[in-house]
């Protein structure tokens, strides 16, 4: 399994912005053979998909999230980052990264994922 570690949470004003890093265990790893999402959960709510990117770079977004949060990879091949922007209360939740190896499952499913960080907490304040 890979070691995933998520920062960049925090409370921030409706409107606001975070960027959310997820980094994998290691200098030398990559994410290049992998798939990467970004998951959310809020309180007495399923956990649910928010971004994620394929092998190739390409990715998709919940509706809710889209033209709003920015999945990418970084310069370093072990970090990928969720750039959230124009933050609502409703983005509030523990965010999750996750990883499972080869290309991304059909299915956006928390289930499909094999590998998970501890979270880090978003709260969009009104």
């Amino acid at each position: 399994q890979v070691q995933l570690v998520e920062s960049g949470g925090g409370t921030v004003q409706v409107g606001g912005s975070l960027r959310l890093s997820c980094a994998a265990s290691g200098s030398s790893f990559s994410f290049s053979n992998y798939c990467v999402g970004w998951f959310r959960q809020a309180p007495g709510k399923e956990r649910e998909g928010v971004a994620r990117v394929d092998r190739s770079g390409t990715s998709i977004y919940a509706d809710s999230v889209k033209g709003r949060f920015t999945i990418s990879q970084g310069s370093a091949k072990n970090t990928v980052y969720l750039q959230m922007n124009s933050l609502k209360p409703d983005d509030s939740a523990m965010y999750y990264c996750a990883t499972v190896g080869g290309p991304c499952p059909t299915r956006f499913d928390p289930l499909e994922y094999r590998s998970w960080g501890q979270g880090t907490q978003v709260t969009v304040a009104s």
